[in-house]
């Protein structure tokens, strides 16, 4: 997935994206407003973590002007804020969820996935393809009871092709998906990674539409 971390406290924020790009995912980081809307103008998330108390303005407004634009990424709301009232108004301004600081990396991460799911329309985890049994939550993948070993960047490559499954994804929409705005993409990265999976997968798992990317049936 590709997410957006709106967190103004450095270390927090750090320790946040570590802990998601060890599970494969490529993140942002935005410690204001400004830096948030910069990225989402110009990026699709899969979801976006948003602190409420920024430096130059509030998470809440923040979130209610992405609403009223017709945003509908999934947002989880992280504050320190645990006042029944605040998470009304929080919820009530668009927010998806709302997790009290200190949380557990763990559960913020699984949260992250079942909304992501939730947004492609698809909430449950376990996903059946031709011979292959899939689980997007835990990152997992079986064949005939057999267990397949992706890494990190396999199964991201894989996730975001079943996620829109029946529809052409382009190498640069996969790109997205592996890697943040910091990283340096090498020209061929795609290709490599769709190759090992169909080493491990099957050759008919993903097939290519020339000129255009890559889709599963």
């Amino acid at each position: 997935m590709r997410l957006l971390v709106i967190e103004d406290t450095a270390d927090l924020a750090a320790a946040i994206r570590t802990y998601l790009v060890t599970a494969g995912h490529a993140v942002d980081l935005a410690g204001d407003c400004g830096m948030a809307r910069a990225c989402l103008d110009v990026t699709d998330y899969d979801a976006v973590v948003l602190d409420l108390g920024l430096p130059d303005g509030s998470g809440l407004s923040l979130l209610r002007e992405r609403r009223r634009a017709g945003d509908r990424t999934p947002f989880i709301i992280a504050t320190a804020r645990d006042q029944i009232t605040d998470r009304i108004e929080g919820l009530d301004a668009g927010a998806d969820d709302y997790v009290i600081k200190p949380f557990d990396l763990g559960e913020l991460a699984a949260r992250l996935r079942a909304h992501a799911r939730r947004a492609e329309g698809e909430p449950s985890a376990m996903i059946d393809l031709g011979a292959l049994r899939i689980d997007r939550a835990r990152a997992r993948v079986w064949r005939d009871g057999g267990e397949i070993r992706l890494t990190s960047r396999e199964w991201a490559v894989f996730d975001a092709l079943l996620a829109a499954r029946g529809r052409v994804l382009s190498r640069a929409a996969l790109e997205e998906r592996l890697y943040d705005f910091d990283a340096e993409i090498s020209g061929n990265a795609v290709e490599v990674y769709i190759s090992r999976l169909r080493g491990k997968l099957g050759n008919a798992v993903i097939e290519t539409r020339r000129g255009l990317g890559y889709q599963l049936p």
